[in-house]
């Protein structure tokens, strides 16, 4: 059965440079988490893996913005990301991105859009 979207959260969860919601996925045939972040007033969200060593990029859980809430920053090696791109704009990434999950807000809900990489976590 293919599916279209499924809900992450209600849109009032994810406020503007606040903590993430996280989510289960399964990318590249590896469980792991996605994550959708608000800034500039748009919900955007990632695979929640660094573009330099493949981990998790909070610190503590939802926790994805730095201090000054500009830039989405893996807690380990101090990689900083552009919320709107993902484009690694500073630390050892550089050049490197986010991956990119597709996302639809509507009806005060926020919902994601697998892919052929980024599907469905496994029961």
């Amino acid at each position: 059965m293919e599916v279209d979207e499924i809900l992450i959260c209600a849109a009032d969860a994810v406020l503007e440079g606040g903590k993430g919601v996280r989510f289960l996925v399964t990318a590249g045939g590896d469980d792991g988490t996605g994550f959708v972040v608000r800034y500039g007033g748009k919900a955007y969200a990632y695979l929640n893996r660094c573009a330099h060593v493949p981990i998790e990029l909070d610190w503590a859980e939802g926790e994805f913005f730095e201090s000054s809430k500009l830039y989405i920053m893996c807690a380990t090696h101090g990689a900083v990301y552009v919320p709107e791109t993902g484009l690694c704009a500073g630390g050892p990434c550089k050049g490197g991105r986010l991956r990119p999950i597709a996302l639809i807000e509507r009806d005060q809900q926020i919902y994601w859009r697998p892919d052929d990489y980024v599907r469905p976590a496994r029961a």
